[in-house]
């Protein structure tokens, strides 16, 4: 799998790339699934969705789905418990290394058919054996192509004759 950061907003420093985003296929009115893969820098690490401390930042995918699109679901991994020297009595619950944000996407029913962009931002803050540094915000963006739904056979009853019993 192949690592780009596709668009840092913020200072150099240690950061976070996301692979290119396959294009989710849905039909209009129906869900479906996505995933999005991470990659933190080689020597740090960076809170997960659910830091252990109400001071820590924690991990967070926002997207903007353009309308008639809903985001339905998003779903961050569970982080591993580590300590670290700057704190060795405390443990914290973090990403390093490659890992997924998975999600589900919705459409209206009243959606024309096309092919639709999402744009968001993965905000994090990394961090080192020693210090920690300033958030930053990840750009991110990947199509939705929608499809007609498949058209329904119209069943008709058989004509029946008032008379018939």
């Amino acid at each position: 799998m192949s690592f780009a950061q596709i668009g840092s907003l913020g200072s150099k420093g240690p950061s976070v790339t996301a692979a290119p985003i396959a294009p989710v296929t849905v039909a209009r009115g129906g869900s479906a699934s996505f995933e999005i893969d991470f990659r933190v820098a080689p020597g740090f690490h960076i809170n997960s969705n659910q830091p252990k401390g109400e001071y820590l930042l924690p991990t967070a995918l926002k997207l903007d789905p353009p309308s008639d699109v809903v985001i339905a679901k998003i779903s961050y991994p569970p982080g591993q418990d580590y300590s670290f020297s700057f704190a060795p009595d405390e443990k914290l619950n973090v990403y390093s290394g490659d890992f997924k944000i998975r999600g589900t996407v919705k459409t209206t029913s009243t959606v024309p058919a096309g092919t639709y962009r999402v744009h968001g931002t993965l905000n994090y803050q990394a961090c080192d054996n020693t210090a920690c540094y300033p958030p930053k915000k990840l750009a991110v963006a990947f199509d939705i192509h929608v499809q007609k739904t498949a058209a329904r056979a119209h069943r008709r009853n058989p004509g029946q004759s008032p008379n018939s019993k």
